[in-house]
């Protein structure tokens, strides 16, 4: 029969036991998770012969700005619009930037200056909104694809919105968990996804709780 003084340690372990025991669990569902979204990275651009209304470019990462430049000089859409350029920076200076002619591009292309992937979401909506464009193919990172994805169609929930990844070359996809750069970058990626669900989750969550209750019928 277990003494007093041992059923007391006992117990006093008990929560202990039960918080290590919910910290392995919630570190056992993140690390499944970061395998199933490193898994789940796009790896090849899907219709890349599909006409939109925009291109639209974040700017943020290398070989972006040269593959939209190169989509708009193929006539893939009406207008370019680049989110997240740095305030100063017009477009002739972007055009030399990517060595390209600016008498027939530039009229084409439109600046945003957002600094994060909010505010490139939110920018590209209201620029959407301006030039009553329905369509967009939206250039960026693989990595970076599935957080933007969720921002863009939070602000853009009826827009048809066709991913456009870039793979730059030292980003090691394929396999990730064998290179420390990219597992590091892959890693915060995921880590930011997660909060940026997290904060949609929330937000639609308590919108639908704050809704006004419905009017009574007046029928009998």
């Amino acid at each position: 029969m277990a003494t007093p003084s041992l059923s007391r340690r006992r117990r006093s372990r008990r929560p202990l036991l039960r918080l290590l025991f919910l910290l392995l669990l919630v570190g056992a569902v993140w690390g499944a998770g970061l395998v199933r979204f490193a898994d789940s990275l796009p790896d090849t651009v899907e219709a890349p012969d599909t006409r939109t209304d925009a291109i639209v470019v974040l700017t943020g990462g290398s070989g972006r700005l040269n593959i939209g430049f190169d989509l708009l000089s193929e006539d893939r859409a009406e207008k370019l619009f680049i989110s997240g350029v740095f305030p100063g920076t017009d477009i002739r200076q972007l055009l030399a930037l990517v060595q390209r002619e600016p008498h027939y591009l530039a009229a084409r292309v439109n600046i945003g200056t957002a600094i994060n992937t909010v505010g490139n979401a939110r920018e590209t909506a209201d620029w959407m909104g301006e030039q009553g464009y329905a369509s967009l193919r939206l250039v960026t990172a693989g990595y970076h694809m599935p957080r933007s994805l969720l921002e863009f169609r939070r602000a853009l929930p009826d827009a048809k919105i066709l991913p456009h990844p870039v793979f730059p070359e030292h980003v090691k996809q394929d396999e990730w968990w064998a290179w420390p750069g990219t597992s590091s970058l892959i890693l915060r990626e995921y880590n930011k996804f997660l909060l940026a669900w997290l904060r949609h989750t929330v937000v639609r969550v308590t919108s639908g709780s704050q809704r006004p209750p419905a009017k009574e019928s007046n029928a009998s």
